[in-house]
């Protein structure tokens, strides 16, 4: 398929046209529906918890961890709430004890001790009890040493009123420092990349830090969600995968200064291994991307976290470049931060290169012919024994040992399969063993020296009047007439 661009106006349209010529559209795919993500863009994960049963205990067996997860219009809602109800109920509480001693009745006699002086209803009341919990002391309100249990109620104020400051300021200090929103100003790009890079076939996204506190220990992860049905028949719709980005080289710990580029390559043990351009219109799979840091400024962990779907993953685009060198200084362009271009990337997996790879070979070739020789060779040794076992005894005997044809056809099968496999040596190898005299002379003189070693040996066992006729020549032509004759008819 070609892509020609027709200019309309500002904007570009793709029309793709078939190699024929037609010029017919291709049918498009059906469009997708919303695609439902596991993690949002912001980092948010789409899950909730239903039907817990009596489980919802555990969340007040851990109170302080509770509030501060909750949400900041119920924390300010408890933080209002707890405070008015306990000074309310202080409040309460010394309104009743000089109800009790009769003071309010008593307030204005200057020869009557109260318990607590100038204390006479309870919006009085509950002014001391606001004045000695914020020691303000404007010294009008005070309580005397004529009521035990006034004093004993006072040391109950301030024991109660130190842990509910304790909690719930500790509950919103601790709320407002949590670094979620550093989160926010580290950024991923809007899209993955799938290009060559150092010629090998790569999963591309680009991290970034606005802010110029850089993030101590960065470290990088990526999770493949994807849904999978086992051997055994369980299916697993969210199965968890892991994309190496570099955690065998170090690769994943981040010196986040400057936007980077993360980069997956995909080869045989990545999930990947079988993603073609064509295959992704029909896979469903969400990358996870979490990168994780210490801000420095704080000392906390912080955590930011995107998600790609398959439609955002671009096949055959590589990242703008955004980093130029100014003038004693680098300057980081963000304006390019989420752009691409498109690069020529062949739109087959990686299994499916290195099947044609494999199938394009030329060291194939020889292999299989090595394999067709050594066959033929067999067969050949074994219709030569087969001649070998039907001769006579005696001219078995004759020829020194009765597996010698065996032996020397073997030997020479393994020699022409030497000499088959030099193609497959290098050219050094090759030069050296092709020097005159270094191996077919040499092989053929061993050859017929074992030929001649087993007809000397069997010369040397003959009878001395034998050895003269035969002269060291052949024997037949010297032998009687009738000698001559016994054997023919022994061997015929």
């Amino acid at each position: 398929m070609s892509a020609l661009r027709r200019k309309l106006g500002d904007e570009y349209q793709v029309v793709s046209t078939s190699a024929s010529g037609a010029g017919l559209p291709p049918p498009r795919a059906a469009p997708r529906g919303k695609r439902q993500r596991f993690v949002d863009k912001n980092g948010r994960c789409n899950v909730q918890h239903g039907n817990l049963g009596g489980e919802t205990s555990r969340y007040l067996s851990d109170l302080f961890t509770t509030l501060v997860d909750l949400k900041w219009r119920w924390n300010l809602f408890i933080f209002i709430l707890t405070y008015t109800v306990a000074w309310l109920f202080m409040a309460s509480m010394w309104w009743v004890i000089a109800y009790m001693r009769g003071d309010l009745n008593k307030a204005h006699d200057d020869s009557y001790t109260p318990c607590v002086a100038n204390v006479y209803n309870f919006p009085s009341a509950f002014l001391f009890f606001i004045e000695t919990e914020a020691t303000i002391g404007y010294g009008y309100r005070y309580i005397t040493d004529k009521c035990p249990e006034g004093i004993i109620l006072f040391l109950f104020q301030s024991i109660l009123g130190s842990i509910v400051d304790a909690f719930l300021i500790g509950c919103m200090f601790i709320k407002m420092s949590q670094p979620k929103k550093r989160a926010e100003t580290l950024m991923f790009s809007e899209h993955a990349a799938i290009s060559m890079r150092d010629g090998k076939l790569t999963l591309m996204f680009r991290v970034g830090n606005l802010r110029n506190s850089h993030m101590v220990s960065a470290q990088i992860r990526c999770k493949l969600l994807k849904s999978r049905q086992t051997p055994e028949g369980e299916f697993l719709p969210l199965d968890q995968l892991e994309l190496d980005v570099g955690f065998s080289t170090g690769a994943d710990q981040l010196f986040l200064v400057s936007p980077l580029t993360i980069c997956h390559v995909i080869d045989a043990k990545s999930p990947f291994y079988d993603l073609s351009q064509r295959s992704m219109q029909t896979e469903q799979f969400e990358i996870v991307v979490i990168l994780e840091g210490i801000v420095e400024t704080t000392g906390m962990t912080c955590q930011a976290r995107t998600s790609y779907t398959e439609d955002e993953v671009l096949w055959g685009h590589r990242f703008f470049p955004v980093i130029s060198l100014e003038e004693g200084f680098f300057k980081v362009d963000y304006s390019q931060f989420h752009a691409t271009f498109e690069v020529p990337t062949p739109p087959y997996s990686v299994k499916e290169q290195e099947e044609m790879l494999l199938m394009s070979s030329p060291l194939i070739a020889p292999a299989v012919g090595n394999s067709k020789e050594r066959n033929n060779s067999v067969e050949c040794l074994d219709g030569l024994d087969e001649v070998g076992t039907k001769l006579p005894s005696k001219l078995q005997k004759i020829t020194g040992r009765e597996d010698f044809p065996k032996k020397l056809l073997r030997m020479s099968s393994t020699t022409s399969e030497k000499a088959y496999s030099m193609g497959d040596l290098p050219m050094k190898l090759q030069r050296i063993s092709s020097v005159p005299g270094n191996s077919e002379e040499k092989l053929g003189s061993k050859t017929t020296k074992m030929m001649s070693d087993p007809m000397s040996q069997s010369v040397a066992e003959l009878p001395p009047k034998l050895q003269k006729l035969s002269g060291g020549g052949r024997m037949e032509g010297n032998l009687p007439p009738k000698l001559r004759k016994m054997n023919s008819d022994r061997f015929t």
